[in-house]
């Protein structure tokens, strides 16, 4: 391709300083590529409606992707573009969103699986990328056909989304925000450091580390069906070694998580406030059955991405161990996080009593497990674990 203009290149280059790996302070040798173009609109505060974030905002790539901002939410929900404004579940990790299948309902099951977001409303990556920046209180630009005029105001956009979608892409608004839309799938898709599978627990699948004892305890306690319930919702692959293990079979459970009081005092709700979960994603119908049902979520790097559920309400990676040792173990009485009782269920009637059926844990069990989670931490995370 022709080189460019040494302004545009200077402009881009400023536009993806926040790279995600070591690349030259240079145009690629083989010039832009659609994953490139994904990632300079992650990082374009210009997809949100006064400037003042981008999808880095609530996905710090530095901090494993979750949004680690200085904020009254103190990371438990994200503050929007309006900082009056905050969304009302936690924002997940993107490390390896790209391995959840598209929402459907599984016949053999009869369970809903896959898609992105808490709930599954979005049904692949494509979807999710186009709905923080119209979300009144994420990006909160007012419409599709604003963020077309926005990206259209710029050359760079008008060329390079031109040369990957075609000249008819500025035919419409729904088109220039379908390939916005596809570009940011693409560098999700793409990005080696988005799903790099080079945790200590990878470099021992591939023997080049050793777990510790403990880690190994761990281990054998998270595959064990006869003694944990974890790989019971935290399995995709059959066999326990396989090397691209994402640890979520992305079905959707109700784990009697309770409400969290600093998320509905920073959103003003009702203080009986209730997320219903899956429940509230179109493509359910109003199935009832499904309220209070979350999607069941990655734990590679768990021990970097508190606070934890889906509405952040435990702070500490022991506390949820804990916390679900206590539906078996009566022992497991006080929530260590409040030094008081553990709360009710946020929503009763759909807890996934069976998926929670397991033996009672003692304290170096629990101490093993969590050992083995830190395993599970990529190697660019490791310097931030607790």
């Amino acid at each position: 391709m022709a080189k460019l203009p040494i302004f545009l290149s200077l402009f881009l280059l400023s536009n993806i300083g926040f790279t995600l790996e070591k690349e030259p302070r240079t145009m690629p040798a083989r010039g832009m590529d659609k994953p490139l173009l994904g990632q300079i609109l992650f990082f374009d505060n210009m997809l949100s409606l006064h400037g003042s974030q981008n999808c880095s905002s609530c996905h710090n790539p530095d901090k494993a992707f979750i949004d680690d901002r200085n904020t009254p939410a103190n990371g438990i929900v994200s503050q929007g573009d309006d900082p009056t404004k905050y969304g009302k579940r936690n924002s997940p990790t993107m490390l390896y969103a790209k391995y959840s299948p598209d929402f459907h309902f599984d016949e053999q099951t009869k369970e809903y699986i896959g898609g992105q977001f808490w709930d599954g409303r979005a049904k692949n990556l494509k979807e999710q990328a186009g709905m923080p920046p119209i979300d009144p209180n994420e990006m909160g630009m007012p419409s599709k056909l604003e963020v077309a005029k926005r990206l259209y105001s710029l050359p760079m956009y008008q060329r390079f989304l031109s040369q990957f979608y075609g000249a008819e892409v500025w035919n419409s608004y729904e088109s220039v925000y379908a390939a916005m839309e596809d570009a940011i799938a693409t560098f999700q898709h793409e990005k080696k450091l988005l799903a790099p599978f080079d945790s200590k627990y990878d470099l021992y699948l591939s023997g080049k580390a050793t777990l510790s004892e403990l880690e190994e305890k761990g281990r054998k306690l998270f595959f064990d069906k006869s003694q944990t319930n974890c790989s019971s919702c935290h399995q995709l692959q059959s066999n326990a070694n396989h090397k691209e293990e994402t640890f979520t079979n992305y079905h959707y459970y109700n784990l009697g998580v309770p409400s969290n009081p600093k998320l509905i005092e920073i959103n003003q709700f009702e203080p009986d406030f209730v997320d219903f979960g899956l429940f509230e994603n179109p493509y359910v119908k109003g199935d009832e059955k499904q309220k209070g049902k979350f999607k069941t979520p990655t734990l590679r790097n768990v021990a970097v991405t508190a606070p934890y559920m889906h509405n952040g309400v435990f702070k500490n990676l022991k506390t949820v161990l804990l916390f679900l040792d206590s539906y078996n173990n009566p022992a497991r009485k006080i929530n260590p996080e409040t030094g008081k009782p553990w709360e009710r269920a946020e929503f009763e009637p759909t807890i996934a009593h069976e998926k929670l059926k397991a033996k009672p844990l003692t304290d170096d069990d629990i101490q093993a497990l969590e050992a083995f989670l830190n395993t599970l931490t990529d190697e660019r995370y490791q310097k931030i674990k607790p």
